[in-house]
């Protein structure tokens, strides 16, 4: 018996999105699922996305010690892409010091459920998650690359 695959919080993956035979578009560059992780796809993108889902503003520095890791320069140029994109605005208020504050728009805010679950599935698979890094670094460190 065939079993189906299944997709996050237990909905059923179509057969047609899964199979050797899978429609040509669903590799298309226009598919819509390749269209949203080439938005949302790179390495901080869903990090700010996520800081800002977890209240209704913040401000520049807050965003920078939520995520200390990030460059000042990555930071600006990751929400002037999600500006660009219509996924946050930003407010600056006219006085001294200024202040400037971000939040998420009606479309930055369809974007907070499938982050989250990102973000539950990989703490349900840290594991998982450590073994392909740790399988990275050791490819990096001997440079040979494990072979199934």
């Amino acid at each position: 018996m065939h079993e189906q695959p299944y997709l996050w919080r237990g909905s059923i993956v179509p057969d047609s999105l899964m199979s050797a035979d899978a429609q040509p578009d669903v590799l298309d560059a226009r598919f819509p699922t390749r269209r949203i992780l080439a938005i949302v796809g790179d390495k901080w993108t869903t990090v700010v996305l996520y800081c800002l889902s977890i209240r209704q503003h913040r401000r520049f520095n807050e965003l920078q010690k939520q995520i200390p890791d990030i460059s000042k320069k990555m930071l600006i140029q990751t929400l002037r892409n999600l500006e660009r994109d219509g996924l946050l605005e930003r407010t600056v208020y006219q006085q001294v010091p200024p202040k400037t504050e971000y939040r998420l728009t009606d479309a930055g805010r369809k974007l907070r459920e499938p982050i989250a679950w990102l973000c539950e599935w990989g703490l349900s698979n840290r594991e998982f998650i450590d073994g392909i890094i740790k399988a990275r670094a050791e490819v990096v460190v001997t440079g040979n690359a494990h072979k199934p």
